[in-house]
């Protein structure tokens, strides 16, 4: 594995930042016209039926019940779960909320993987980063607004919701980690299938009574760019960065997911960024930073 030198890699790791970042006001739009939990069966299932196809150009999808339940694992965790509460979720917060939100993604990861993934430690460095960044996820919610949560508050239940799909995706992360070896795009695709095997029901008996309306053109248009963008297109990226350049480089995207979210959702959305929002996400890319051993490191420039 190299450090990312490699310019290419540098080029697709901006592009998995720009997706990653644009694919929640992409669920803004799309929840114009679907409700939450079909939102995110039919994503799903629409990036089940161009994966499960591509996986046999790859020899098919993989044989042995112990991959099969690793791959149910990951359907659960980093799928199914984490697409419906961030849809959920976005019906209540705005898409920079939501990416700044999905930044706690790797503090989350320093105590369940010290907690799950043996050999893992969680260093003093990494617990002043989980502080820092524990301290932007108040500031983020809001001290007044949390306060409200015993009364209920619409708005505190979304920003659990998003932080809660960051726990599924870390999980989601580790089961991948633990699983037997096969071939990534096959194993992605079985995850793909069984997770949207999962949500269709669930979104049929949730949601959807009598023949559903037509959703809006918009909405559906977002619909198929999420499907994919965000889950088909950034997945091959990803998986070409992990192979050349592997998990630490990879990482770097964090540090951008949230920045772009925020950007695009004020210039497509018109969504205000406000003061607390831009403190919020200085503190936990801070404590991010911590965690990982970045700050005072040189990395190589884009």
């Amino acid at each position: 594995m190299n450090d990312g030198g490699d310019w290419r890699n540098w080029v697709r790791l901006a592009t998995l930042g720009l997706i990653w970042g644009g694919s929640f006001p992409l669920v803004e739009v799309a929840l114009e016209g679907f409700a939450p939990m079909t939102l995110a069966a039919t994503r799903l299932g629409l990036a089940a039926l161009m994966l499960v196809p591509l996986s046999f150009f790859y020899g098919g999808l993989p044989r042995g019940a112990r991959v099969w339940v690793y791959a149910l694992g990951v359907a659960i965790f980093a799928n199914a779960l984490p697409f419906s509460l961030l849809s959920w979720g976005q019906t209540y917060v705005t898409a920079g909320v939501a990416g700044v939100a999905m930044a706690v993604m790797p503090l989350m990861a320093l105590p369940l993987s010290h907690l799950l993934v043996p050999g893992e430690r969680m260093s003093a460095r990494g617990m002043l980063g989980l502080g820092i960044g524990f301290i932007g996820v108040l500031v983020l919610i809001g001290f007044e607004t949390l306060a409200q949560l015993g009364g209920g508050s619409v708005e505190v239940l979304g920003q659990l919701a998003c932080l809660a799909a960051t726990v599924c995706y870390v999980l989601g992360s580790i089961t991948i980690k633990r699983a037997p070896p096969a071939h990534p795009i096959a194993f992605a695709a079985t995850a793909m299938l069984l997770a949207a095997l999962i949500a269709i029901p669930v979104a049929y008996w949730i949601e959807i009574e009598g023949v559903p309306a037509l959703p809006s053109a918009k909405a559906s248009a977002a619909m198929v760019v999420l499907a994919l963008g965000p889950t088909v297109i950034a997945l091959m990226l990803m998986l070409k960065v992990l192979s050349t350049a592997g998990p630490p480089f990879l990482s770097l995207v964090n540090y951008q997911v949230p920045v772009w979210a925020t950007v695009f959702g004020a210039l497509f959305l018109g969504e205000k960024i406000e003061p607390r929002l831009a403190v919020a996400l200085v503190l936990i890319l801070i404590g991010v930073a911590i965690s990982q051993g970045r700050l005072g490191r040189r990395s190589a420039p884009l």
